[in-house]
């Protein structure tokens, strides 16, 4: 009786320590950066603005074809303006990046990782994750579709949340014209 149940603590034991330091390999995929796209839109009181950014690497993870993680990194160096040719496109560009907004001198990349992910459909997704912009993270969620080795998500943004004030009547008053709305779009389009 004693060696029973010495023989059933062992084995449970055992199996216990192989379950809690196994994980569920699944498979992640690599994302084609030079095949994926990030195309972003701000909006004003009189207007707005579009333009890409690149994506800098990210993978996803898939189990038996199915979603369940994900992390990016983007290059925010890269911001472009894809509405406005010449001086005026310069200007913009450099705006962005400065301290006015994104400061990619001290904060040359941003990034998210998917923190839960539920299907929601066949090919369909409900994303959370954390997005850091700016050295500040902050959680978000978003719809993701999945066909093939092809991957796409609209994500809305709100720039104040990683100190990036400028224009936003959420902070200042009487800017009338000039104010710019607190959200944007990023709209990604992925290839893996």
């Amino acid at each position: 009786m004693k060696n029973s149940i010495k023989n059933i603590t062992t084995i449970l034991l055992v199996a216990f320590l192989t379950f809690s330091f196994t994980t569920i390999d699944g498979e992640k995929k690599e994302i084609k950066v030079e095949n994926s796209k990030a195309v972003w839109k701000g909006y004003k009181v009189t207007g707005s603005h579009e333009g890409t950014i690149a994506i800098k690497s990210g993978h996803l993870n898939f189990n038996e074809d199915k979603l369940t993680g994900g992390s990016f990194e983007i290059d925010m160096t890269s911001i472009t303006v894809t509405d406005l040719e010449g001086e005026y496109k310069g200007k913009l560009e450099g705006h962005l990046k400065s301290d006015d907004f994104f400061g990619v001198a001290k904060f040359p990349s941003a990034s998210l990782n998917f923190t839960h992910v539920e299907s929601t459909g066949k090919n369909s997704y409900k994303v959370a994750g954390d997005i850091t912009i700016k050295g500040k993270t902050e959680s978000i969620s978003f719809d993701l579709s999945v066909y093939g080795s092809k991957a796409n998500a609209s994500l809305k943004v709100d720039r104040t949340k990683f100190d990036v004030r400028y224009g936003s009547t959420s902070f200042f008053d009487g800017l009338k014209d000039k104010a710019i709305y607190d959200e944007f779009d990023l709209v990604v389009d992925l290839e893996f």
